[in-house]
């Protein structure tokens, strides 16, 4: 396999019609494929935003009592850590982002999951072992499906790992 890194950068606009929706589809897809030690969600605003739509039964095998229907980030990111995913979520205390943290947390394994509020939290920032995605759109609605956003996958260890560090230093 070559050693260059795999990076994407897709700019969303409901004028072009370019969405997050299927790159992050894909990402959590692989996730639950095989699961992250760590998984890092740094967002000043996360909503409950829809992650996979298994509408159709696409993905029935991914989920232990799968069903027809559109599954959503807290969903997956719970599953993640019951999959033994280790996850840390940075955001604001606010009233927006109550309901995703509380759906969270009923779906989470609690033991491997860690929630810090940060006030002047400010960055974008999905991470698992070996990608990152990373940019100007919070997790919510308007992030995903209104606002002109740019996001940048990156596929590689050495990104990853560095935010992580980061992370840490800053928020453990």
């Amino acid at each position: 396999m070559s050693s260059e890194k795999l990076e994407r950068t897709l700019r969303t606009s409901r004028v072009t019609g370019i969405y997050i929706d299927p790159l992050l589809t894909a990402v959590l897809l692989g996730e639950l494929l095989n699961p992250s030690q760590e998984i890092w969600l740094v967002s000043a605003w996360i909503s409950d935003v829809i992650a996979i739509d298994n509408t159709r039964g696409d993905y029935d095998s991914l989920f232990a009592e799968a069903s027809a229907r559109e599954y959503s980030l807290s969903e997956i990111l719970g599953a993640l850590t019951v999959a033994k995913s280790m996850l840390h979520v940075v955001t604001r205390n606010t009233d927006s982002n109550t309901a995703f943290l509380t759906r969270l947390r009923r779906a989470a394994n609690s033991d491997r999951l860690e929630i810090v509020s940060y006030p002047d939290v400010h960055e974008k920032t999905l991470c698992g072992d070996d990608w990152l995605l990373s940019g100007s759109m919070n997790f919510t609605f308007r992030g995903m499906q209104i606002n002109d956003e740019a996001m940048t996958y990156r596929l590689g260890g050495r990104a990853a790992a560095e935010a992580r560090v980061d992370f840490k230093h800053r928020w453990k």
